[in-house]
Formats: structure tokens, sequence, C-alpha cells
């Protein structure tokens, strides 16, 4: 076989990791491992810990998505102390939960996943960032992004207490209330944020949707994968971040299951592979098939378009229109193409937006009864929300004094892991024929995970029980030279 190509490190996404692509004797991909060699350990770090620091120690996983494991883990409170928290910080903690996945959508369509549509997959990698999408789109754009990504972090802040690593949630409510003031504040910015979401709505529809290349790429079978779908839905079967039950669709579209959080050890299992510290989630039921996809194969999708793929329907009135016309523009529900997972995030933008206008103009969000005070822990509290990423699960297990004595936390990108795999192995066999490679084609490889806005730092959920590090020494000119176990 050829040298194997390495692509080394992997970018524009949260964590590390590198791309191996193996070659036949003629340079073509054979095959292709995403690996992912960090260990963050957050699972052992909580063993011993109060249970109600979870919320503080989780956020310090990830400084993308902290608000996602902070409002799982509050929420897994909730669970563990069997207390319900009032009506206003319920309505509360969602305003702050679509205030984020908001600013975090946005991050993801503009600056990481976005310039290789915005300014093209085979541009040069100079210009496929957000400078290239400034000289696209037009400084005043991105500008815009800027401002209003910051107004929405504010406003995080200013509920929160902090953006980056968030102090309000607390078993049974949150530690403030919001003020009138605030809530003029809240309500002001709303419509900056519509603003914005509808105006990436119609960049997107503009740039990607008339570009016939782009279409063409999106609805290749190079980024397709048919795979079952899981997310979050209300009562209504309709997108919800914040709440809901868990439901699976199969490749065809039909239910499979849906079930409350409380039973996701009878649904989701874990797989490991020696080569990566992320593990990979399947649905226990089918069992694990190895990387295929197909309704016999138990891998499974969350993320934005599985969870439109999961759902009947968007909870607000600008995200259904642009879920209707996504699915009507391509044919067929559900969508199997990778790549459009862009534009499900963008209606999701519109949803989030949405939300966060709905719960501003709603003056109960004001009412100081923001708690109801736990009392003993039950031994167990289960949390479930949408990351941007998709379903995260907090899991954990005390002692009678709430001591935490296990903890799982079962994140997006380890959903995705197996799907993911699929999606690098694909691109790369399509992509890199005869000995032909570029750094264009290298790019198109790495948008087939890039897509899922993968986020590997919360997602390394395995360390082998015989660890042994391995260092490769290179020569200036790349060459191995040698490899010390």
């Amino acid at each position: 076989m050829s040298k194997p190509i390495v692509i080394d490190p992997i970018t524009r996404l949260e964590g590390h990791g590198k791309i191996i692509i193996l070659l036949d004797d003629n340079g073509s991909a054979v095959d292709a491992y995403l690996q992912i060699p960090e260990l963050r350990g957050f699972e052992k770090f909580l063993v011993g810990r109060p249970a109600e620091d979870a919320p503080q120690i989780t956020s310090r996983i990830c400084g993308v998505c902290p608000t996602a494991h902070h409002m799982a883990a509050t929420k897994a409170l909730d669970d563990l102390y069997a207390v319900e928290p009032p009506l206003p910080a319920k309505k509360v903690r969602e305003l702050v939960y679509n205030l984020f996945m908001f600013e975090d959508h946005l991050l993801h369509f503009y600056v990481l996943g976005g310039p290789d549509f915005i300014v093209g997959p085979k541009a040069p990698k100079s210009e496929r960032n957000i400078f290239g999408v400034l000289r696209k789109v037009g400084p005043e754009v991105v500008s815009k992004v800027i401002k209003t990504r910051k107004t929405a972090r504010d406003m995080i802040t200013a509920i929160a207490g902090k953006v980056i690593h968030p102090v309000f949630g607390l078993p049974g409510g949150i530690a403030r209330p919001i003020d009138e003031g605030l809530r003029k504040k809240l309500l002001e910015a709303s419509n900056e944020f519509l603003e914005l979401a509808l105006f990436t709505h119609e960049i997107f529809k503009k740039v990607i949707l008339s570009n016939k290349e782009y279409v063409d790429l999106i609805l290749s079978d190079v980024y397709t994968h048919k795979t079952y779908y899981m997310g979050l839905v209300d009562e209504a079967n309709r997108v919800n971040f914040y709440d809901g039950k868990l439901r699976v669709v199969d490749p065809d579209g039909r239910e499979y299951a849906k079930f409350d959080v409380h039973e996701y050890l009878n649904h989701i299992a874990e797989h490991v592979e020696p080569w990566t510290y992320v593990r990979f989630s399947y649905l226990r039921n089918i069992g694990w098939r190895g990387f295929t996809d197909g309704i016999s194969s138990g891998i499974f999708s969350v993320a934005p378009l599985a969870r439109l793929n999961a759902a009947d329907g968007m909870a607000t009135p600008h995200a259904q229109e642009a879920y209707e016309e996504m699915f009507n523009t391509i044919g067929h529900k559900p969508v199997h193409h990778t790549l459009a997972m862009h534009w499900a995030r963008v209606v999701e933008i519109l949803q989030a937006a949405e939300k966060v206008k709905e719960l501003a103009e709603d003056p109960e969000i004001t009412d100081p009864n923001i708690r109801n005070i736990p009392e003993a822990p039950k031994g167990i509290g289960i949390g479930v929300v949408e990351a941007p990423r998709g379903v995260l699960i907090h899991h954990y297990e005390t002692d009678d004094k709430g001591i935490i004595r296990k903890a799982n936390l079962l994140v997006a990108t380890q959903h995705n892991s197996a799907r993911i795999s699929l999606s690098v192995g694909k691109a790369a066999k399509n992509l890199i024929k005869n000995g032909e490679v570029s750094e264009g084609l290298l790019n198109m490889v790495e948008m087939a995970f890039r897509a899922y806005d993968p986020c590997h730092a919360c997602a390394t959920h395995n360390l082998p029980v015989d660890f042994k590090p391995v260092i490769y020494l290179y020569d200036l000119r790349g060459n191995l030279i040698k490899i010390i176990k």
C-alpha cells in the first residue's frame, strides 16, 4: 500500500484530532480513520464531589458549549432531589438556553462550517475562515454577526452570571430573578436576534442554494448515509431544545422509539474501538453491526438535521416555514445528506431567535418565585437537553448525603461518532483516487465531520485499560523515522 495521508490537526472544531487515510498501491483511498487522542476525564473528577457542584464542574468541559453541560447538570439535580422548579424559573432557563443555541449556531455557520460554502470548499486555506467570509458577504455583515452574538452573550451574562461558565442553575430553580428593566432590554435585543436569523436564512439561500455546484455537493452520494435519527420533541413532536421526550425515527422516517430520558439505558449502548478515546453510541435493541448504515445497523445520528428528521415540525412560525421549505426542496424526509446539516442549523437559528422573543414578551419571567427548595437526594438523577451538537445526557448516582459515587455523561458527538466515521471514510474513498490529492480535496474530507459541529473534548468517553502512549518521530521532510511505544 502507498504511504497513508495524515490530516493533522483537523481544523475548525472544538477539541483535537487527526484523520488517517489509507491508500492502495494506485494511490486511491481504501479507508479512513478519525482518531481522537485527548481525554478530559470529567466523569472521574465528579466522583466524591457534592452533586450541587456538578453544574459548575461540567461547564468546564468545553468553552464552546458550557451552557449545555450546565443546564443538563442542573436538570439532573432537579431529578436527583425530586424537586420541580417553579414555572417562572423554567421559563428563564429556557430563555437562556435559546440565547445560547442562537449564538452558538451563528458561530458555526459563519466561522466554523460556513466558510466551506460561503468562501468555497476548494478555496485556498488562507481564505476559508472568517476573513474570507468577510470578503465574500461584506464587512458590515460580519460586523453585525459579531455585534449580535456579543449582545446575546451579554444577555446570558446578565441572567446567568457568566457566559462561559454559568452559575445560575440550582436544583429546584435558578439563583436570581429577572427584573423588568432586564426584560425590556431582552425584548429590544430579541428583535435584533430575529432580524439576523431571518437575514442568515436569506444568506443561505442566496449564497448556497443558488449555487448548483454547492447543491449538487450537498445532495451527492459522497455525503449521504441512511441511518436512524434521535432528537428531543415536545408533546406535539415539535423540536424542543430544553425539554421533552427522546424520539427516534428509522431510515425510512417511521417512529422507531419514543421514551423518557430515564429509559435511555434501555435504548442506547456504547461500542469501543482501540484507535480512539471516543466511544460509539448505537441503538441497543438493534445492536452494533460495525461501521455500516441502513435499517439493520444500530448507528444513529443527533444534531440539527437529526432533530428535524426526528420531529414532525418546528415550534415557531418562521422556523416552521423554513422547515417545510427545506424538506419540500430536497423532496424527501428524512434527509440523509450530511451537508444538509448546515441548512437544518439555519432553521434552528430561526426557532431559537423566535423563542427568545416569545419568552422575553412573557411578563411571568420577572416573577420572583424562582425556586423550590430541595430536600434529601433520592440517589439517582438524570437530565437531558439538546446541545447545539445534539442530545446531551447527564446521569449521576449519589449516596444519601448527595455525594456523587458515579457519573455518566453521554454527549452529542459521542452519539454522532459512528456516523462521523462513516462520513469521513466515505468522503475519503470517493474523493481520493489514483494518487490525485490536493489541499482542497482534503478539506472536502474534513467537511464530512465538520458538518456535525463536533466537540471532541466533550466526547472523549473511553480510556483503554492497557493505555500505552505511542510517539511518532518524523524528519524534516515528513518521513516517519521511528515509532516509540
